[in-house]
């Protein structure tokens, strides 16, 4: 926002320095000409960005995947580790098959999605360790992350509340329901509703042209 007004108010200062009376203007001493046409000149080139844009913006989407992923590796660790305290520590002679079975679910659950985030999010350096490619942006809308976050955090409010009753494990099964409803509305819906039979607007312009011929001649 601030590189936005510094870049309008440049551009204004520039158009004012010269164009507020042409004629008058262009009628000023040389000295003063001269010192009005750098003046404009400065200010007109003083909205453009300094630096290298693109590598700020690849160490910018490094350090947010860092942060992000720390973020969700503490969800995990907690999540765990409510569920073990209670569960497997404070009800261990009531823990049943069942419970050690959530939590190897849980574990294969956490561990796909974190390394499917980690891959996207992995950096590549050059040979003097400065930073080529920070990897996808992990905090992209409608991302194929945002669906592995929303399974993660998912299966953590699950997993701690099935301390209580392991048939909360049930509504786990929103995150394939989910999945099923992108498939179809992205590929499989699309794919069936599609009408080939259709004939092309092109044709049938031009079979109504053909008409309108017809019927010209008749009349």
């Amino acid at each position: 926002m601030a590189v936005i007004m510094r870049m309008s108010v440049c551009t204004s200062v520039a158009q004012t320095l010269i164009t507020p009376d042409l004629d008058s203007f262009y009628n000023l001493p040389p000295d003063l000409l001269a010192s009005r046409l750098s003046l404009a000149s400065h200010f007109a080139h003083c909205d453009k960005p300094k630096g290298k844009v693109g590598t700020r913006g690849k160490k910018q989407i490094f350090e947010e995947n860092r942060e992000t992923l720390k973020f969700y590796l503490r969800i995990i660790l907690g999540a765990n580790a409510i569920y073990c305290l209670v569960t497997l520590v404070f009800f261990y002679s009531s823990a049943s098959f069942w419970a050690w079975m959530a939590l190897a679910f849980s574990l294969a659950v956490y561990g796909a999605s974190y390394h499917s985030m980690s891959s996207m999010a992995r950096a590549a350096f050059s040979e003097d360790g400065a930073l080529m490619d920070g990897g996808m942006d992990l905090n992209m809308e409608q991302g194929m992350a945002e669906h592995l976050k929303d399974v993660i955090l998912l299966t953590a409010i699950v997993q701690v509340l099935s301390c209580f009753s392991l048939y909360i494990w049930s509504f786990w099964l929103l995150a394939p329901g989910r999945a099923l409803y992108l498939l179809w509305v992205n590929v499989l819906g699309p794919w069936f509703t599609a009408d080939g039979g259709t004939p092309a607007p092109e044709h049938n312009e031009k079979r109504q042209r053909r008409q309108e011929r017809r019927q010209m001649k008749r009349l």
